[in-house]
This record gives C-alpha cells, structure tokens and sequence, in this order.
C-alpha cells in the first residue's frame, strides 16, 4: 500500500474558498478517479515562516502501477484546476510514503 501525500500551504486571503473547494469538489474528484481508496486531510500545526495555512492531503492507493496510472491518466488535470482558481496563491510538493506497519487496536 502506497500513500500519495499532498502538502499545501495555502494563502490566508483565499484559505476559506480553497478548503471548502478541497472538501467539495477537488478530494472527491481524486477519489473518483477509482485510483484511491480513501483520502485524509490534516492541518499542520505548525507555523510557517512565509505564512499561510498548511495542510497535508494522503490519498490511500494499493501499488505503484496505480499510481504511476494516475500520474499519466489524471495528474495533469487535475492539478491544472488548482492552477486556474487559485494562481499563485499556494505552494504544493508531493511525496510518495510506503506503508511499512498498521496498527488498529
């Protein structure tokens, strides 16, 4: 199992339009896409330097043949989104995270 995470810090001036489109539109669009199994959004507690709000976004997928499928079938587009309703008002880098252990009580 892989965890593609997304980490945003967002501008203040458009955070409460971004989280709402986050929650809304752009997470179910992600998850629509049939490559993840299920998405977790958390806030970074954390104060950055530049300001803002920073969040992480880990979309759950099962191998990386999925996720390679992802790069090349919805990316592009999907990240395109964010690019038009919010232009220069955030920073994202993606990581990709093994998951080695998972412990439930």
């Amino acid at each position: 199992m892989l965890i593609y995470n997304v980490t945003i810090n967002i501008d203040t001036q458009v955070h409460d339009e971004w989280l709402s489109w986050m929650r809304d539109k752009h997470i179910p669009d992600m998850l629509s896409t049939g490559k993840f199994s299920h998405a977790k959004m958390v806030k970074v507690l954390v104060e950055e330097d530049m300001g803002g709000v920073t969040y992480s976004i880990q979309y759950t997928t099962q191998d990386r043949k999925t996720l390679e499928a992802y790069y090349k079938e919805d990316a592009e587009r999907l990240r395109g989104d964010a690019q038009k309703l919010f232009p220069n008002k955030f920073v994202a880098f993606r990581t990709e995270l093994e998951v080695v252990s998972q412990q439930i009580p």
